[in-house]
């Protein structure tokens, strides 16, 4: 046996006796020896083991440059007297700012996304496949994200040449002797593999490194993605749990020596509040939210240290048990911009893993991001410059109007663009072969404008351009057709003003041929006349089937209708753009413009 192993055992008692001495005498004298200042390191023998590491985050940006309008611009701020304060928020050119002023007298520092930075993004950035939007994030100084389902939406090729860069296959180059660059900061896809090889599409995990300091990603996309996307986006590739693969890469890491781990996962959770500043860890830890992500972050290794997530478009800062019981942040920042997370995670120098702290100050918090501040001045030249481009498109004609067609801007329960849009997806998924709908539901939120009668530019009154379509239905969600029975079909109604829809209903838009009655005089579910339900005037029979087309944020249960997510045979369509697009281009014509609907599906009892 070598000589050398006891004088070091020697050495490491020596080393361990040391150490307990001068904790009492700190003890004794009242001074902690861990209390430095945030991002500081003490040059104090036997201290400066510990640094703040910095990591700020967001999620679901979807190519939102420019500040979201309506309710998709705002976030809700719970006040004192528990009411909530609307703040206008979001648009990149705030977003960058507040990021680097948050980094300051952070020197170490991490910004990392978790997924769907792009698709079902407006025309901005959408009309050049996301390159805009890429080209924002290598500006702020993104280092990292996980990939989200509506990266999937071009397909694997089109994912992979955002990473790596290059003209668009069809488009081409956009600007003259400029090539597309591609993310200047990785893609993870641990859990998505090619079926053929078995290998990740992407890297499943990188490493953060500076000053001595790792800490370790791993990005994973939400299982179910095949089910919310077209099916040729995700052809070829298998999506594999979440958290069989945090823990199989988690594994990788230490045996690398890589002891903190941050998980970047793109599925998300309910918090009982839509206020972004709303305390899901009241009464108990993570008693306030709900949803796939606890489940996740109850089973997840406890190697991982920070579940960072998305996709429901939810804010929270929550603490929920790891396996072990020990705590663990859990954190989302909305969606298209309009906050950041930023969490300390505290990194041990000897043990080469993070401590564990709560997610009260300074362990994460959300910030508004919002439109009070300095703008980034590179940003605002970005968003010109794809502008400029855009003009030529987005100035296209793609129908013509006889008048106004109130949408986002009506008070009342049914919007006359609200039946153009359901009579539009009708149409687009009615054939046998598209889907075989035979009635459409839009839910009220995914209306983002109105279509005005006088022209905004030099196109004409009455003339709406692809632009303005666009900026009506801007989020390219895909259309889904599904089975649903008539009682499921009356269940869904009701839930327009029960449940989480009671305080605040959202009266879905109908297509042509169904028809109700809505009495407010009443509560709750009843507030829906069942009786009234009639589909071309014949009762909906609750034991009968329904084919029912609506859009795939509506058909997953968004808005408060989760009986929409017990839909069955699903066919995925067109987006709802297309649809809308090719409805207003069939029935309208310089000659003979659109007039707008009666909006008389709803009758409305006061």
């Amino acid at each position: 046996m070598p000589s050398t192993p006891q004088p070091r055992r020697v050495t490491r008692r020596l080393t361990r006796r040391l150490s307990a001495a001068a904790a009492v005498l700190a003890a004794a004298v009242g001074v902690a020896a861990t209390a430095l200042p945030a991002g500081a390191e003490s040059a104090r023998p036997g201290a400066g083991r510990t640094v703040d590491v910095q990591l700020l985050s967001f999620n679901d940006f979807h190519g939102n440059l420019e500040p979201p309008q309506g309710s998709s611009g705002t976030v809700q701020e719970l006040q004192p007297d528990g009411s909530k304060k609307a703040i206008p928020a979001g648009g990149v050119e705030y977003l960058a700012q507040a990021l680097r002023t948050a980094r300051k007298g952070h020197p170490y520092s991490i910004t990392a996304a978790a997924g769907d930075l792009v698709g079902a993004s407006p025309l901005l950035s959408g009309l050049f496949h996301d390159e805009p939007t890429i080209e924002a994030m290598n500006k702020l100084g993104l280092d990292v994200t996980s990939v989200g389902n509506h990266e999937f939406d071009e397909g694997r090729a089109e994912l992979t040449r955002l990473q790596k860069g290059g003209c668009h296959p069809k488009d081409g180059c956009y600007e003259k002797g400029k090539k597309f660059a591609g993310a200047d900061f990785p893609y993870l896809t641990a859990n998505v593999t090619d079926e053929k090889t078995g290998k990740p599409l992407l890297k499943p995990y990188t490493v953060w490194q500076h000053k001595g300091v790792k800490i370790g990603f791993i990005g994973v996309t939400l299982k179910g993605t095949p089910d919310i996307v077209n099916a040729a986006g995700v052809k070829g590739l298998k999506f594999h749990d979440e958290v069989a693969t945090i823990d199989k890469y988690a594994k990788v890491l230490n045996r690398q020596g890589v002891k903190a781990i941050v998980a970047l996962i793109h599925e998300g959770g309910m918090p009982a509040s839509t206020a972004y500043n709303y305390n899901c860890d009241s009464p108990g830890p993570g008693d306030g939210i709900s949803g796939p992500i606890t489940e996740i972050a109850k089973h997840v290794t406890s190697k991982v240290d920070a579940l960072v997530t998305g996709h429901t478009h939810q804010s929270y800062t929550c603490t929920i048990p790891d396996p072990s019981g020990r705590p663990r942040t859990v954190t989302s920042a909305a969606s298209f911009g309009r906050l950041y997370t930023d969490t300390t995670l505290t990194y041990d120098r000897r043990t080469h893993d993070i401590v564990r702290t709560s997610v009260k100050a300074p362990g994460a918090v959300n910030h508004v991001v919002d439109r009070t501040g300095p703008k980034a001045a590179d940003m605002t030249s970005l968003i010109a410059r794809w502008n400029k481009l855009a003009a030529p498109v987005a100035n296209r004609p793609v129908g013509h109007i006889s008048a106004d067609i109130d949408g986002r801007g009506t008070d009342a329960p049914e919007a006359p663009l609200g039946d153009v849009i359901t009579d539009a997806q009708l149409e687009a998924t009615r054939a046998a072969d598209k889907g075989g709908a035979q009635l459409a539901l839009m839910n009220p939120g995914g209306i983002r404008s109105d279509l005005a009668y006088k022209a905004a530019g030099s196109e004409g009154d009455g003339v709406v351009t692809y632009g303005e379509a666009f900026t009506v239905q801007p989020f390219t969600n895909m259309m889904n057709v599904v089975d649903l029975t008539g009682s499921q079909l009356l269940t869904g109604l009701q839930q327009q003003v029960s449940g989480p829809n009671a305080a605040e209903p959202k009266i879905l838009q109908v297509s042509r041929g169904l028809t109700y009655t809505l009495d407010l005089t009443k509560s709750g579910a009843d507030r829906i006349v069942k009786d009234s339900v009639k589909l071309n005037g014949t009762p909906i029979d609750p034991a009968k089937t329904y084919r029912v087309a609506m859009n795939e944020f509506l058909a997953g249960g968004g808005d408060g209708f989760p009986a929409f997510k017990d839909g069955k045979n699903k066919y995925v369509g067109a987006s709802d753009l297309d649809a809308f697009t090719g409805y207003l281009t069939a029935h309208s014509s310089a000659s003979a413009p659109l007039d707008p609907p009666k909006a008389d599906r709803i009758t409305v009892v006061k």
